[in-house]
C-alpha cells in the first residue's frame, strides 16, 4: 500500500463511521435525546473504537450530539428552538435555491421532477402504502436536495444536509408524512414546480415560504 493510500484509509473509515451513525439516527435505532457511549456507538456500527472517537468532535461540531459532564454524549434533543433554527435556516438557503432553480433548471428536469410527484399522486388515488409513503418521503427530499445541489457550491450542500438531518430528526419524532399528509405534501411540491415552470422566481419563493411554514408549523404542532 502506497503513502496516498495509507492517508486515504483513515478518511474512508471517518467516513463510514459517520453514515452508520447518521443512518442509525434516521432509522431510529438511536433516538433524539438518548444518551450513548462510545462502546454503544461501536457496537452499533460495527466500527473499531478510534473511528467512533475522530467521529465525535464532528457530531458535536454539527449539534447532533453534545457531551454532558458526568453523563456522556446525548442525542441532539428535539424541542423548539431546535425546530425553530432549523427551518429558519432552511429557509434562508432554498429561498436563493429556488430562485436560482427558476431561471435555469432544465426543462428534462423539471419534467422529471413533476412527473415524480404525479405518479405518487396516481397511486395514493388507489391505496396509500407504507411503501407509498416512503417512496414520497424519498420524492420530497428529493425535490429539494436537487434545488440545493443545483447551486454548485459545496459549502453550502454539505451545510444543508446537515441541517437536513435534523430537519428529518424533527420530522420523524414529531410529524412524518402520513397518509393524511401524503397528498398535501405533494399539492405544495407541485406549486413550487409550477413556478419553476413558469420562470418565476418570485412566485417559486413564495411557493416555498408557503410550503416550509406549513412544515414548520406541523412540527411544533399548530
Amino acid at each position: 500500500m502506497d503513502r496516498a493510500q495509507e492517508d486515504r484509509e483513515p478518511l474512508k473509515l471517518r467516513e463510514r463511521a459517520y453514515d452508520a451513525f447518521t443512518q442509525h439516527l434516521l432509522a431510529r435505532d438511536i433516538r433524539p435525546g438518548q444518551f450513548v457511549s462510545q462502546r454503544e456507538l461501536v457496537e452499533l456500527t460495527s466500527l473499531p473504537l478510534g473511528a467512533i472517537r475522530e467521529l465525535i468532535p464532528r457530531l458535536e461540531a454539527e449539534g447532533l450530539i453534545r457531551t454532558v459532564p458526568q453523563r456522556g454524549m446525548q442525542i441532539a434533543h428535539i424541542d423548539l428552538t431546535l425546530i425553530r433554527d432549523a427551518f429558519q435556516f432552511r429557509l434562508c438557503l432554498e429561498k436563493e435555491a429556488v430562485s436560482l432553480f427558476a431561471r435555469t433548471a432544465s426543462e428534462a428536469t423539471l419534467r422529471e421532477l413533476r412527473a415524480a410527484h404525479e405518479d405518487i399522486l396516481r397511486r395514493a388515488a388507489d391505496e396509500i402504502t407504507p411503501a407509498l409513503v416512503a417512496e414520497a418521503q424519498a420524492v420530497d427530499w428529493g425535490l429539494h436536495d436537487t434545488v440545493i445541489d443545483a447551486l454548485g457550491n459545496e459549502i453550502i450542500s454539505n451545510a444543508y444536509r446537515v441541517n437536513s438531518i435534523k430537519i428529518r430528526l424533527i420530522r420523524e419524532e414529531r410529524v412524518r408524512i402520513l397518509d393524511s399528509l401524503l397528498v398535501s405534501v405533494m399539492h405544495e411540491h407541485l406549486r413550487i414546480l409550477d413556478a419553476f415552470e413558469a420562470r418565476d422566481p418570485a412566485a417559486a419563493v413564495a411557493a416555498v415560504e408557503a410550503h416550509i411554514a406549513s412544515s414548520r408549523a406541523r412540527a411544533i404542532g399548530m
